[in-house]
């Protein structure tokens, strides 16, 4: 097919090869010393000497390396070779090493970089605001690598960011302990970021660090989402929704390579968006990560709340030995299932009552000091905020394993339940009767949303292929990661919807988390929700942080501008995650609506459209691929609007 058009590639401005004094009008310490320092200031600014006097006119270097003024700019060239020659010396003792053949031979011409120290984080800017420490916390690096950032900093104002002749060196970098890989509703993930092709990381390992990072509280969302598309509609769906998100993840793990003339193998998917997208591009991507962050914070907290209260509730009862049946409708038997949704409604039938040793006073008196929506949501106040104001949340990303455990043991409650209840299904394609629904509803794309935010991992995939040690398996890699988190949320989905015992209750009485269909007295929803209490407390303020990171970093351009700026922004986001803990507990609402916002970007547009705008500077766009990428811009647009409309 004949492509649609073609543009030739974009030309990148010349660069110098080499490092020439000659032609910067630069004057060269004479003698042996003055040719050694020479030759190690090359290496540690990654740009090597000119072959000769006459390399710059054989075309190897066009212009200055470092612009400045005609008139004024040499003195400051010569102050600047000043600082370079006084501080060469002390920078070269404790961060480089003697190598060679002769160990006896320490000149400075003998050195580089320990080879274990993989070059495996270059490109990183690091504002020197960053390595000096505030207040009096220790500094995080010693003091030479610090006056080597800052001469590193002054240059990379020269360049643009893809060019490589200016990279900072390794001992200028963040402690790897900060250093996180954010997945939105999953779990901030700590990882040692490499360059392609020096990680350390079977593709075992791969598999399990995607999966670990896309399942998230999604999951606890998934039989509802079923319900509300239908049964056999909701299998579909996620099946479709799955393969579309893996295309689309696909392009964006590819988007760089589609870059020409470039070297962008430490670049994340908002460089490339930057690259193809200016400004709007970087700040747009801004403002969906901060959607997806805060609508994680706010989910967390509705969460939190939920599993507080009942985990209280719990407690509360076995110490006062009160034997409780909630007041909702539901079955008998020691597997019972209840249906919140219609406690209200007057079902005599169903109703149990409360044989207590305590008088009503006391029992009263607790209900009313420890309600799901009215108090609860407060009390996490005074746990929570203070952890967020920490300056580094590198204690918390220790219980991360957490995560795994927490959705390992939701497995193992969902399967045990079933094997009690048993299945319990009736197949009507368009008529719904009183206990179950049809297979195709018109609120299918209410499972839409959610699944979007379920199989969401493309802000962050690019960080975690580039740990695999074997690059050329990343696209299997990662589609045997996506085919394990479809089939844990169509196990953990399709086992609850089949096993919700209708009759006696209707598959409508499913909750948008799962776990309030079974009350606050169940041993196994017990430890379920107090495995994810914990869990999310310790995961909140790594989103927090995250959040801080990204919007006073770019505002201020300093993550921890001051205690007042981060508790202003930490009361706003835990005054929102309070507010729909009290007006709007719908979790799975908040979720399709944050992942349907986020998603269009990140997932629909921005992926598909790079993909266009690259075959189409190539020469390659066909009439066919603009159509189907089109379309794919189509279903994500629809996705968010549909949300607002159902």
């Amino acid at each position: 097919m004949r492509p649609i058009g073609s543009s030739p590639a974009p030309r990148q401005p010349p660069r110098p090869s080499c490092l020439c004094r000659r032609s910067m009008g630069l004057k060269s310490p004479a003698g042996r010393e003055g040719a050694a320092a020479e030759a190690a200031r090359s290496r540690l600014l990654k740009v090597p000497l000119c072959a000769g006097p006459g390399a710059a006119a054989h075309g190897e270097l066009r212009q200055p390396w470092i612009w400045g003024s005609r008139l004024g700019g040499q003195n400051n060239l010569q102050d600047l070779e000043e600082m370079h020659s006084s501080n060469m010396e002390e920078d070269t003792k404790p961060l480089l090493i003697p190598v060679g053949g002769d160990e006896r031979d320490y000149g400075i011409m003998n050195v580089q970089f320990d080879p274990a120290d993989l070059k495996c984080k270059r490109p990183f800017h690091v504002e020197p605001s960053n390595i000096v420490s505030v207040n009096d916390d220790p500094q995080r690096v010693t003091d030479e690598a610090s006056a080597m950032n800052k001469r590193i900093h002054y240059y990379s104002k020269l360049t643009s960011p893809s060019d490589r002749a200016l990279i900072a060196p390794d001992h200028v970098l963040p402690a790897p302990e900060e250093m996180y890989v954010y997945s939105p509703l999953g779990t901030a993930f700590k990882i040692d970021g490499c360059t392609d092709g020096y990680g350390k990381n079977s593709s075992i390992v791969t598999i399990f660090m995607i999966w670990n990072t896309m399942m998230g509280t999604s999951i606890l969302s998934m039989p509802w989402g079923i319900k509300q598309a239908g049964f056999t509609t909701g299998i579909c769906l996620i099946l479709l929704m799955g393969s579309l998100t893996l295309y689309c993840c696909y392009r964006v793990v590819k988007s760089r390579t589609m870059i020409p003339l470039i070297d962008t193998s430490n670049w994340e998917f908002p460089d490339v968006c930057k690259y193809y997208f200016g400004s709007f591009g970087q700040w747009s991507s801004l403002l969906f990560s901060m959607v997806s962050l805060v609508g994680a914070m706010v989910i967390y907290w509705v969460l939190m709340s939920n599993f507080l209260f009942n985990t209280g509730k719990f407690i509360y009862n076995y110490v006062h030995d009160i034997n409780v049946t909630d007041l909702v409708p539901g079955t008998n038997g020691s597997n019972r299932v209840i249906c919140p949704g219609t406690a209200n409604k007057d079902q005599p039938g169903n109703r149990s009552g409360m044989f207590a040793s305590v008088n009503n006073t006391s029992f009263e008196l607790f209900e009313e000091w420890w309600s799901k929506s009215r108090t609860v949501p407060f009390y996490l106040i005074v746990v929570v905020l203070p952890l967020l104001n920490l300056k580094s949340p590198s204690f918390f990303a220790k219980f991360n394993i957490l995560g795994t455990v927490s959705v390992v043991y939701l497995v193992f409650l969902v399967t045990l339940k079933a094997a009690h209840l048993g299945f319990h299904l009736e197949f009507n394609w368009f008529t719904a009767n009183e206990f179950f629904v049809p297979e195709f509803r018109i609120q299918f794309p209410q499972l839409t949303g959610v699944l979007t935010l379920a199989f969401f991992i493309h802000n962050c995939v690019i960080t975690l292929l580039k740990n695999n040690k074997n690059q050329e398996n990343n696209v299997r890699d990662l589609s045997i990661a996506y085919f394990l988190v479809g089939l844990t949320y169509l196990y953990v989905g399709l086992l609850i919807f089949a096993a919700f015992p209708s009759p006696p209750l209707s598959k409508e009485c499913i909750e948008q988390n799962f776990l309030d269909n079974f009350p606050s007295n169940d041993i196994m929803s017990f430890v379920a929700r107090l495995f994810l209490l914990f869990q999310m407390i310790t995961v909140y303020p790594l989103l927090g942080y995250l959040a801080r990171v990204q919007l006073l970093g770019h505002i201020f351009g300093n993550v921890y501008p001051s205690i007042f700026h981060v508790l202003v922004l930490n009361i706003a986001v835990v005054g929102l995650g309070v507010t729909m803990a009290i007006f709007y507990p719908n979790i799975g609402g908040i979720i399709r609506y944050s992942g349907a916002t986020c998603g269009l970007a990140f997932v629909f547009v921005y992926p598909s459209l790079i993909y266009m705008i690259s075959l189409r500077q190539s020469g390659q766009l066909t009439w066919s691929t603009l159509i189907v990428h089109i379309f794919i811009l189509i279903l994500g647009l629809a996705n968010l609007i549909a949300q607002f409309l159902l």
